[in-house]
């Protein structure tokens, strides 16, 4: 089986034979599949009307548990954005009635955003369409070989993931 990738991998050993490309062979690879991921998710957030960032804030709530609340500073951690950003997200949310602010019991001065109960309704659809979608993404693999793979993944994205020194 040959994909796009083998091909740009040929061209570029022809081209410059002076420079190992084995790591195009990998990473290319999941770029392109990064691209085709965005579309699926696009396309399942759309029946509840969402965009990706939406699910993103939405699911980081759902996922802390009842009461579906969290600060605004452990959103911005979950959701890797800067505080102007999650402001303007959480503004354009609670337009929508999918969360609400609440005063934070424990700092005068502190919010805390809650999952409304259309936000926890949009939520649960948005997560079983996306799931149905990767499913189907995933269906030429066997169970063994999506699990190597979700362990090689791991084994790259971690670095990524851990907290500065």
């Amino acid at each position: 089986m040959e994909d796009e990738v083998d091909r740009l991998i040929e061209a570029w050993q022809r081209e410059r034979p002076d420079l190992d490309v084995a790591p195009m062979q990998v990473l290319s690879r999941v770029t392109r599949l990064a691209r085709h991921l965005d579309r699926a998710r696009r396309q399942a957030f759309a029946g509840q009307d969402l965009e990706a960032w939406e699910f993103d804030v939405l699911s980081a709530l759902r996922r802390s548990g009842q009461p579906y609340q969290l600060s605004p500073g452990r959103l911005l951690h979950e959701t890797l954005v800067t505080s102007g950003t999650m402001t303007n997200r959480v503004d354009r949310l609670a337009a929508r009635g999918l969360v609400e602010r609440l005063p934070d019991p424990t700092d005068r001065r502190g919010v805390q955003v809650r999952l409304t109960a259309k936000g926890l309704k949009t939520v649960d659809a948005a997560l079983e369409s996306l799931l149905a979608n990767e499913r189907e993404l995933l269906r030429g693999l066997k169970a063994a070989d999506s699990r190597r793979l979700a362990d090689l993944l791991r084994t790259l994205v971690a670095p990524f993931d851990a907290p500065p020194p």
